[in-house]
């Protein structure tokens, strides 16, 4: 198994839901968090959280839709922490038909579930080729398959997947493992979104702990294997 003691992880979208509960299951396992979200009032208790596990944790106000200025902020990041680990978890939904969505939530849902990802990780690369490093996507089953009034979400998702593979591919030789994580429906705030309409049992969704739990054990195996995508479905019911 590796052992993840002392390395140091780059979480965004840490603020709450799988990303939170992802920062502090890793500093269980003495993993120091560079913790990535828009709010730092909403980062700061995470960051207590971390460093009650007697880890290093650090926060950082990026707003990730601002594509422009993502790479030159997560490459500031990078040159004052020898990054091993980078979970690209931050995103958003929208619920409605393709024909009345918006043109500008349709490129700012673009924006972050994809360009985002693609700049964080160009940012990091050097450093986790040097260092043997992993890169965790948050995707989804809606990455997986369509659902009618997701189909934006669901196109942001396909990509998301396309690039991951992508990203796996090249840098297989590097040294890097590369995963995609696709839950089903999982009870966070997204769900709470005013850009998400949708009446699903909440109750019967998976929990972040679950997913945070399935990303420490990817990242646990021995270095010579490479979880490349992986499933978590509710055992209620298909959600």
């Amino acid at each position: 198994m590796t052992d993840l003691n002392g390395k140091y992880a780059l979480i965004t979208g840490a603020s709450s839901g799988i990303g939170r509960v992802t920062a502090i299951a890793l500093a269980h396992q003495g993993v120091n968090v560079i913790l990535v979200s828009r709010s730092l009032e909403k980062l700061t208790p995470v960051a207590e959280e971390v460093t009650a596990c007697g880890v290093h944790a650090e926060v950082y106000s990026i707003d990730l839709a601002d594509v422009a200025t993502v790479r030159e902020k997560i490459v500031a990041i990078v040159e004052r922490h020898p990054i091993d680990i980078l979970i690209n978890n931050a995103g958003m939904a929208y619920t409605g038909n393709l024909d009345t969505m918006p043109l500008d939530d349709w490129q700012t849902m673009l924006n972050l579930n994809v360009t985002s990802v693609f700049q964080c990780t160009q940012a990091v690369l050097p450093t986790l080729r040097q260092r043997g490093g992993a890169i965790v996507n948050i995707v989804s089953v809606a990455g997986q398959q369509v659902f009618p009034g997701w189909v934006g979400y669901c196109t942001s998702k396909f990509a998301l997947m396309a690039l991951t593979r992508g990203i796996a591919a090249e840098e297989r030789a590097n040294g890097i493992r590369v995963t995609a994580v696709c839950p089903g429906s999982v009870n966070t705030s997204i769900w709470d979104t005013e850009t998400v309409q949708a009446d699903f049992d909440r109750a019967a969704m998976l929990t972040p702990e679950t997913i945070a739990e399935t990303i420490v054990n990817v990242l646990s195996l021995p270095a010579s294997a490479v979880v490349e995508e992986i499933t978590v479905m509710p055992s209620a019911g298909v959600l």
